[in-house]
């Protein structure tokens, strides 16, 4: 009988790539083995964080000689343009295995006063056996988050890419072989959310799982971790990211349009934080649109292996009609479609969704509220910062959101006020490697990405009580 597979096809144009197999449930559960008894066997566990930090040091090295493969693979796989993936995924994710490779033996215990007769402290050790699920926008980038902090606290980490975008991920495993990391260390399982991810959630040796993706898989991954073994759950979802601009946002110049594009825009869109809801004081209303619109229509929209393109297509057929179905939808209600609204024909065989603009948009209204996860925007006015806030609140999600002002006290009480884990100030930004990142809301829980706060989604934490006779 033939193994399942799944047929790799390009967003561009619709052209298979290849074939990947579908990982089944019993495969899931004899990598987990392999991984736990790789794990006990201290081959990899056992080592200094040094130890290993000079492996991961070393894979850094031959993604960066391999830096162009891998943005051609996830350039091919998720339609990404091919600047993108060489000037931002592929050099922030060779920064990220190193960054945490320098970090790991920058964590510590604590001890407590505790009597002259006791010595209590605590320190964190790996769970064992982890897991990953990725999402398909930023496949590479993603697992470098999770492969960094996981392996460097010396884990086993089961990765399992997304359908459509296992290649690179692939490639980063042969990688990690050949600078060193012991088999079955990392294992690379390739599948579908209902075989492969469920059987992750399910497996009563993983200790640890970290997903992202949609909100709606999120509930099924935590419900089957509670259904099993309790594993410890980390969850980044949906987002719907406000950018608020105040009535002083135009004196930030040409860095608030280019600010405002690059954050609804990149990856076309297709970004959990996004900022595809545009809160603009109602005095500056008319110029922001009229500016922000000119700028979306000149983005060139194109094939994703020509670098000159900054918007590719999005992934299928079913995704660009769910956007122009919204699109029309908010047309049936009332708003304006400023610019864009259709796909457009680029490449036969693609789905290529403009950049679009919808202003005139009722709060709680559909398009407000759905993540489209693709190129389209909208507009709403408020008058007070209060407003703002309300409108900015008002969606199930708190991934992340900008605001644009000049004056300290809007920045903070809009900062303060906004409720998302992350919020960028006069500019878009999800901050450097330093910085947590993780949701809020039905965005996400249970674990931070980036910085040294990373470390506790893989680790847990001891406790030790001495009791000594001085």
């Amino acid at each position: 009988m033939t193994a399942p597979t799944l047929t790799l096809r390009s967003p561009a144009d619709g052209t298979v790539l290849g074939e990947t197999p579908i990982t089944s449930a019993a495969e899931v559960h004899a990598a987990s083995r392999r991984a736990d008894e790789v794990f006990r066997s201290r081959v990899w566990s056992g080592r200094t964080p040094r130890e290993r930090a000079s492996v991961l040091l070393r894979l850094a090295e031959l993604m960066a000689r391999d830096a162009e493969t891998l943005a051609r693979l996830d350039c091919e796989d998720a339609g990404k343009p091919i600047t993108e993936c060489r000037e931002n995924d592929v050099p922030s994710a060779i920064e990220s295995i190193r960054w945490f490779a320098e970090a790991v033996d920058k964590q510590y215990g604590t001890t407590t006063a505790s009597g002259p007769d006791v010595l209590a402290f605590t320190e964190r050790e790996p769970f064992g056996v982890v897991a990953a699920i990725l999402p398909w926008n930023y496949p590479l980038a993603m697992a470098a988050w999770k492969v960094g902090p996981a392996l460097a606290a010396g884990n086993s980490l089961i990765l399992k890419p997304a359908d459509a975008t296992p290649r690179s991920v692939q490639h980063l495993a042969a990688l990690a072989a050949e600078a060193g990391l012991p088999d079955g260390v990392l294992q690379v399982l390739p599948g579908d959310g209902p075989t492969t991810g469920a059987a992750l959630a399910e497996d009563p040796l993983i200790g640890a799982l970290s997903f992202t993706g949609s909100t709606a898989t999120g509930r099924t991954i935590l419900a089957a971790a509670a259904a099993s073994n309790l594993k410890r759950v980390s969850l980044e979802m949906g987002g719907k990211s406000p950018q608020i601009l105040m009535d002083d946002a135009l004196s930030f110049g040409n860095e608030l349009i280019e600010g405002m594009v690059e954050s609804a825009f990149l990856t076309s869109g297709q970004n959990c934080t996004a900022g595809s809801r545009i809160l603009v004081h109602r005095s500056i209303h008319d110029e922001v649109v009229t500016r922000f619109a000119a700028a979306a229509a000149a983005l060139r929209v194109g094939h994703p292996a020509d670098p000159a393109t900054q918007l590719g297509p999005v992934l299928t057929a079913a995704a660009a009609r769910r956007m122009t179905d919204a699109v029309a939808q908010a047309d049936r209600e009332g708003a304006t479609i400023v610019t864009g609204g259709t796909e457009i024909d680029v490449v036969p065989g693609g789905h290529y969704v403009a950049p679009t603009v919808v202003t005139g948009v009722a709060a709680g209204s559909a398009i407000t509220r759905q993540e489209l996860f693709g190129p389209i925007v909208t507009v709403q006015a408020f008058d007070t910062r209060d407003e703002a806030i309300a409108l900015a609140n008002d969606i199930p999600y708190g991934l992340a959101a900008s605001v644009w002002t000049a004056r300290l006290d809007d920045a903070l009480a809009l900062a303060r006020g906004v409720e998302a884990g992350l919020v960028s100030v006069g500019t878009y930004s999800e901050g450097d490697l330093a910085v947590p990142f993780g949701g809020w809301k039905q965005s996400g829980f249970g674990g931070v990405e980036k910085s040294l706060r990373a470390f506790e989604q893989w680790t847990r934490e001891k406790s030790i009580w001495i009791r000594h006779r001085p």
